[in-house]
């Protein structure tokens, strides 16, 4: 290992790897990541990604890495994810190939042309094989608040307010249920790579079967679309214009900043990475607030409920 570089890392772990084990490494700290510390490892053979977590950030976020994993295989088949190397889950290690291209960003998004092409990732994914659990926001999103309860970690101010408007949002996106697909739930900007002719995923940490058009609505929301760039989005993967899936895509952007919220509030209490989790929660919570008092939310849930 490269002198001055992954010093936080474990040298004996190197042993550990199979692709790494008795070979000459060049070591480089990954930028990101706010829950796990991610490496760029440079073999003569190859470059791979070492991602290093801490068992006590999965316990407290309710990740499971081995669905990770698994999901991270399936993910690679469809040929939209990096290729899976090794797994130690004794030591919270997952390894992947190392993706060429540039990791985009909320300005890259902004860009002509872009968003089809993030749609045809999103599409790629979704057809492939099913993931070995499933992911739901709501069911999420109880689950962390027991935890922030619990432990007395922080809520924003009017947080329980909301409970009522979230059972409506809930009814209505079931009055026309959509078939869960794989999909990787974490999309902000920066797990997309571009190589300059495709779009690949990385990161499958919250991933489960779901519906897609949460998928689509958490890009909205965590890359800081507008809404028509989300109408975009939503037409590009549909190939044809939707009201409802637009609706239903907006609805769910709004319960993903709802409920990640709660993550920061977690991540805020317990997470030894030196980031300020509170104020990236609030800014999701105030965004999310602001649609709650919207008078126009009574025509999103009518909307997702009719037929195109």
């Amino acid at each position: 290992m490269s002198a001055g570089n992954g010093a936080d890392l474990d040298p004996g772990l190197f042993e550990r790897i199979e692709v790494l084990r008795g070979r000459p490494c060049r070591v480089e700290p990954l930028p990101g990541g706010l829950t796990n510390r991610n490496y760029k490892v440079t073999t003569p053979e190859g470059s791979y990604v070492v991602r290093h977590s801490n068992p006590s950030s999965a316990n407290e976020l309710a990740v499971d890495r081995r669905a990770e994993y698994e999901n991270s295989v399936r993910a690679a088949a469809t040929g939209v994810g990096a290729p899976v190397v090794d797994f130690l889950p004794d030591d919270g290690v997952l390894v992947v190939g190392f993706l060429e291209g540039q990791s985009l960003t909320d300005e890259h998004l902004q860009r002509p042309g872009i968003l089809p092409r993030v749609a045809a990732a999103c599409r790629r994914l979704h057809a492939g094989e099913p993931f070995v659990n499933r992911f739901d926001m709501f069911e999420l999103q109880a689950d962390y608040l027991g935890r922030v309860r619990r432990r007395g970690f922080r809520l924003p101010l009017g947080y329980l307010d909301h409970a009522r408007t979230v059972g409506r949002i809930r009814a209505a996106l079931h009055v026309r249920p959509v078939a869960p697909r794989p999909c990787n739930n974490d999309l902000l900007a920066a797990n997309f790579i571009d190589d300059g002719q495709t779009v690949s995923i990385i990161d499958y940490e919250y991933s489960g079967n779901n519906d897609p058009y949460f998928e689509l609505g958490n890009i909205w929301s965590e890359c800081h679309l507008t809404l028509d760039q989300l109408e975009e989005l939503v037409g590009a993967y549909d190939g044809v214009p939707s009201r409802s899936h637009v609706a239903r895509a907006r609805l769910w952007g709004l319960m993903s900043q709802y409920g990640w919220t709660l993550w920061a509030s977690i991540q805020d209490a317990t997470s030894p990475i030196e980031f300020d989790f509170w104020s990236w929660g609030m800014e999701k919570y105030e965004r999310a607030e602001a649609t709650f008092g919207d008078p126009g939310l009574d025509r999103l849930l009518a909307d997702v409920a009719r037929a195109d």
